[in-house]
């Protein structure tokens, strides 16, 4: 991922420091600990030929790549949904690989939805989308909308119709990446306010350049963190660290699942960092985590012995304690299952071509399994993805 990317001569110059615990979590979190909380760590792709002779064996072929990566993580951030819509019969060849484990598939809403849509007009690819997708059954974990970072507040009604529209049955994740959405307290207030109301996740994104969106508000009682490190510079030690005192703070107050996205500029080395954060996990929060396991038999990489400078004091997250917020002022609304395929993109509709459809509210969309073959039209009301039967 190359979002947030900056210079590596810039890296020891960045406050890394994770941002106070907000009040507003107080809402959602009951503040004591629940029995068994669910803590699941991954990659986002599992065709990582560098990973051969690392973590696949020499020799794995594209075709197994799938049938290594579930030996050593028990999530994945499934990247590939977001260039293509996939049916039941794909997605199924990929669930099998996981068969009998505690593993999680996390797919990423489609770019012909999330970036070449309206939101509102995207109901009948909404329902095609999902209606793949719940192939993974019991090893379906949450599903994650990422918008453009030209997807202002100027567009939020669209936002917020659309995910009211999505099968409650379903856990949904939401990224924001424009800057407006960070930048005016009320705004940001607002969207998270929403957010809660609807029972959307909002995603936490940890990258070096944009340190505005790793903004820690839980909208609800999980966690999708994406977190992108630098190829395993000082830095990435230090800020696992701090993600893992935080997380512990969480689970101590209510927290019920961790989903943890290791991601790299360079892919090749997230698994020496994800097995780092895998020893966090046990060290500081007491959770046994699935670990990477080198070909080579090579033990966990060490953190730096030397201290990395932080700039600027900020409150730790070992502390984690509540400050307060200033309450927001009103806002006006304004082929088989073989290498997972990573950056060719099937054709989706243009942006161009989506301007021009009237925007209306949009009905609810189906659950995948309750959709027969129909002509395209404005979706019925949601039917539980649960309930019905296709």
């Amino acid at each position: 991922m190359d979002f947030g990317r900056v210079p590596e001569a810039t890296l020891s110059d960045i406050d890394f420091k994770l941002p106070a615990e907000p009040v507003f979590n107080k809402q959602v979190l009951k503040g004591r600990p629940v029995a068994h909380p669910l803590t699941y760590l991954g990659c986002a792709k599992w065709g990582r030929k560098e990973w051969i002779g690392k973590i696949y064996p020499q020799g794995t072929k594209e075709a197994n790549f799938l049938d290594e990566y579930v030996k050593h993580f028990n999530s994945i951030e499934l990247n590939a949904t977001h260039y293509q819509i996939y049916g039941p019969a794909t997605i199924a060849k990929w669930d099998v690989k996981a068969a009998g484990m505690d593993f999680k598939f996390c797919p990423k809403v489609p770019q012909s939805i999330s970036h070449f849509s309206t939101l509102i007009n995207a109901g009948d690819k909404t329902t095609s989308f999902l209606e793949g997708i719940l192939a993974f059954g019991e090893h379906l974990g949450p599903i994650f909308l990422q918008l453009s970072d030209k997807f202002g507040p100027a567009k939020r009604d669209n936002l917020y119709q659309y995910l009211a529209s999505l099968p409650k049955d379903l856990q949904f994740f939401v990224e924001l990446r424009h800057p407006q959405w960070f930048e005016d307290e009320a705004v940001r207030m607002e969207l998270f306010d929403k957010l809660r109301e609807l029972n959307v996740g909002a995603i936490i994104t940890d990258t070096a350049g944009r340190r505005d969106i790793a903004h820690m508000h839980l909208t609800v009682p999980k966690i999708f963190i994406r977190f992108v490190g630098n190829s395993l510079h000082p830095t990435d030690y230090t800020r696992i660290d701090d993600w893992a005192n935080r997380i512990k703070y969480w689970l101590d107050n209510g927290l019920e699942e961790v989903y943890f996205f290791m991601h790299m500029h360079d892919e090749a080395t997230s698994p020496e960092l994800a097995l780092y954060m895998t020893e966090k996990f046990e060290a500081v929060c007491g959770i046994t985590v699935k670990k990477p396991v080198f070909v080579t038999g090579e033990a966990a990489v060490k953190a730096p012995a030397k201290a990395v400078r932080v700039p600027a004091k900020r409150q730790s997250s070992k502390a984690a304690k509540s400050e307060p917020e200033k309450a927001p002022a009103k806002v006006k609304s304004s082929k088989a299952a073989k290498s997972e395929p990573e950056k060719v993109p099937a054709k989706t509709q243009s942006s161009k071509a989506a301007k021009s459809e009237p925007e209306k509210a949009p009905a609810k969309v189906k659950s995948s399994k309750a959709v027969k073959s129909e002509p395209a039209k404005t979706p019925a009301k949601a039917k539980s993805s649960k309930a019905v039967k296709k």
